[in-house]
């Protein structure tokens, strides 16, 4: 394809907001963006259809991120604590892996699975999204650095080392009781074995002795892929300041949720007294969820998907400007090179007023813009600063 023909298609792609201007979207086609952390197969396995078909509900499917001007993701796929008392996880994840790997193949013609940089390079030339393959909750590795290799070898490039909202076998999840002060040697153990493989160690979700400790034992730089910042919100799933300078100064980068929960105290407040409890509570999964079948499991938890925020009244929410302050905080303790998009679309969150879902990203370049960030500042945090970590954690 040529660069003429690639430019027209990517244009014809990108539909842009009302709100945003002319100078906004030439910089956001220029830029590369690339989020570090967007749900999608999870819908596809409990509801049916298909990434490549705009779906009724939810936040993200292929026409809206090429809506929004994404040129690759980390494609997430997500199992459910749910699975965890009946030790069905590692099969969840082969199921999830198997229906990505088949939907993405099926639209090979818009997505390709990238295994390194250069793919990813390659596929944003040919004007496709690169997809790399991310794992969120590593509850069923146990700490099995053969579990691990298996599913490299299915293509996983990226894995949450914390199980989401639990504590496993190897290491401390931030939002359930703590059971080794951080790591125990199983989860060193594989900490080493990720550098080894060249796979990206995600800290989201780790409690914060969990992180510190991740930071002391890789040699390559970690990514916090869907954060916020405990500054703004007092919470465990959030980053002090002492460990997000300790994640920039090993070379990391923290990419930002694109939901008020993580950002905004009160939002926060307002849904506690909506759910009746926090966003990470998994109290509700017990001993009785080790009598279900997987189907059963699967029928159980298939109406949280697709996972969007409940919807706030204005005043409640956060503006794009409001949110960005907090990056720009960010950038004031670390500097730019260590931030980066990680919305979590379909993965829970309640958006930014005025941001309906991930082909709106174009209004963050318009309000950056705004605040007088510079182009330069503008795509690595768009993209450039994940690209540029993700080459050095995979050598090439």
């Amino acid at each position: 394809m040529s660069r003429g023909a690639l430019a027209a298609l990517l244009c014809a792609a990108l539909v842009l907001p009302a709100q945003v201007s002319e100078r906004a979207a030439d910089l956001h086609r220029r830029a590369f963006v690339f989020d570090a952390h967007v749900h999608m197969i999870n819908r596809q396995l409990y509801h049916g259809g298909d990434i490549g078909e705009r779906t009724p509900d939810g936040q993200v499917d292929l026409p809206r991120l090429a809506e929004g001007g994404v040129d690759a993701l980390f494609f997430t796929v997500f199992v459910p604590e749910e699975y965890y008392p009946g030790r069905y996880e590692t099969k969840q994840v082969l199921r999830l892996l198997d229906l990505a790997r088949e939907q993405i193949e099926r639209n090979r013609d818009r997505i390709e699975v990238a295994l390194s940089a250069a793919d990813i390079e390659r596929i944003h030339r040919q004007g496709r999204i690169a997809a790399v393959l991310d794992l969120e909750g590593a509850f069923d590795l146990d700490g099995d650095p053969a579990v691990l290799r298996s599913l490299f070898r299915l293509g996983l490039r990226s894995v949450q080392l914390a199980a989401h909202n639990w504590t496993s076998e190897f290491a401390d999840s931030c939002c359930a009781p703590a059971k080794w002060g951080g790591l125990n040697e199983r989860g060193r153990a594989l900490v080493r074995e990720m550098n080894r493989l060249g796979m990206v160690i995600n800290v989201s979700h780790a409690s914060d002795q969990t992180l510190e400790q991740v930071l002391e034992v890789s040699t390559a730089p970690v990514v916090a892929t869907h954060h916020g910042l405990r500054r703004f919100n007092d919470i465990p799933r959030t980053l002090p300041d002492q460990l997000l300078r300790k994640l920039a100064a090993r070379g990391g980068v923290i990419g930002f949720h694109i939901g008020n929960s993580f950002h905004s105290r009160r939002f926060f407040e307002w849904s506690l007294q909506q759910e009746g409890r926090a966003f990470w509570d998994t109290r509700h999964v017990g001993e009785e969820h080790k009598r279900l079948t997987i189907e059963e499991i699967d029928r159980l938890v298939a109406p949280k998907f697709p996972m969007v925020g409940p919807p706030a009244p204005d005043e409640v929410l956060m503006s794009v400007d409001d949110w960005l302050g907090v990056v720009e905080y960010a950038i004031s303790v670390v500097g730019e090179d260590h931030v980066a998009l990680g919305s979590d679309f379909d993965g829970g969150p309640t958006p930014p007023r005025g941001i309906r879902d991930v082909r709106d990203l174009p209004l963050l370049t318009e309000a950056m813009l705004r605040r007088g960030w510079s182009e330069r500042r503008i795509r690595k945090f768009l993209g450039e600063n994940l690209l540029r970590v993700f080459r050095q954690i995979r050598r090439g």
